[in-house]
C-alpha cells in the first residue's frame, strides 16, 4: 500500500501524504498504480459533470468538470504539456530543445497547445458519458508505463528517477484496469483506446527524434493529449 499512497501523493492533489522516507525513484515503483489513480480522478471529474449538468447547460457543465479534472491533478501535466509544445516544435538542436523545455516560462507554442487542449476537452464532456471520462483518465496514465520504456533524454530530472524505480513487467500488470474498461465499452471503447495509443506513440516518436528520448515532461504532455484524443474518439459517430 506504501507504492499506492506515493501514487496519490504525486499524481494528484487529494489529501494523501508522501511517505516520509519516500524517494525520487518511488515514481517507477508506484506506476503500476497511475490507472487507478486515474480511475479515481475519472470518477470524481464524472461525478463533477453529473452534478453540473442538474444544474446548468452542457457547455457550462462540460467547463465545470473540466475545472475539477484540473484541479485534482494540480495542473501537472499541463505544464510539461506546455514544456514539450515550446520545446519539441522549436527549430533548433536538441540541446537547446531540452534548456527551453527546462525554462519555467511559457511561450507561443506552449500557450496555444494549452488552450487547444483545453478547448477541445472542454468541448468534449459537454457531451460523453461517464464510462468515456474513465477510460480516458486511466488508460493516459497507463501510457506514462509505455513512455517509461523508452530511452531517456538526459541522464537526471524527473524522467530519470522514474526510470530508477520502473519495472517493464508494470505494463502489463498496469494495463488490465484501462483495458478491462475499454472492453466494458465494447467496440466504441476499444476504438478510443487505441486511438490513444496511437497518439501516444506519435508523441513517442516525436520525442526520440527531437530530444533523444522522453523527460519528465514529455510523460505530461502524453497523458494531457492522450486523455483528449480518447475523449474525442469516444464521440465519433454519436
Amino acid at each position: 500500500m506504501r507504492n499506492l499512497r506515493i501514487a496519490f501523493g504525486l499524481m494528484t492533489t487529494l489529501p494523501v501524504s508522501l511517505p516520509d522516507d519516500w524517494s525520487a525513484c518511488d515514481s517507477g515503483r508506484a506506476s503500476v498504480w497511475y490507472p487507478l489513480v486515474g480511475l479515481v480522478i475519472g470518477a470524481l471529474t464524472w461525478l463533477a459533470w453529473t452534478g453540473a449538468m442538474l444544474l446548468f447547460s452542457p457547455l457550462v457543465a462540460g467547463v465545470i468538470a473540466l475545472v475539477v479534472w484540473v484541479a485534482l491533478t494540480g495542473g501537472l501535466h499541463l505544464d510539461g504539456l506546455a514544456d514539450c509544445c515550446d520545446g519539441l516544435l522549436a527549430s533548433t538542436s536538441t540541446e537547446r530543445r531540452l534548456e527551453i523545455m527546462k525554462d519555467p516560462h511559457v511561450g507561443a507554442f506552449g500557450v496555444t497547445g494549452l488552450i487547444l487542449v483545453l478547448l477541445l476537452k472542454a468541448a468534449a464532456l459537454t457531451s460523453v458519458s461517464s464510462l468515456g471520462i474513465l477510460l480516458a483518465a486511466s488508460f493516459a496514465r497507463w501510457c506514462i508505463l509505455v513512455a517509461g520504456s523508452m530511452p531517456l533524454a538526459r541522464p537526471s530530472g524527473m524522467g530519470a528517477d522514474f526510470a530508477a524505480g520502473f519495472r517493464r513487467s508494470f505494463l502489463l500488470w498496469g494495463a488490465s484496469l484501462p483495458l478491462g474498461i475499454a472492453f466494458l465499452l465494447g467496440a466504441r471503447g476499444v476504438l478510443s483506446a487505441l486511438a490513444g495509443l496511437g497518439a501516444a506513440a506519435l508523441l513517442l516518436w516525436l520525442a526520440k527524434s527531437r530530444i533523444g528520448g522522453v523527460t519528465g515532461d514529455v510523460f505530461g504532455m502524453i497523458v494531457e493529449v492522450v486523455e483528449t484524443v480518447v475523449l474525442l474518439a469516444f464521440l465519433i459517430g454519436r
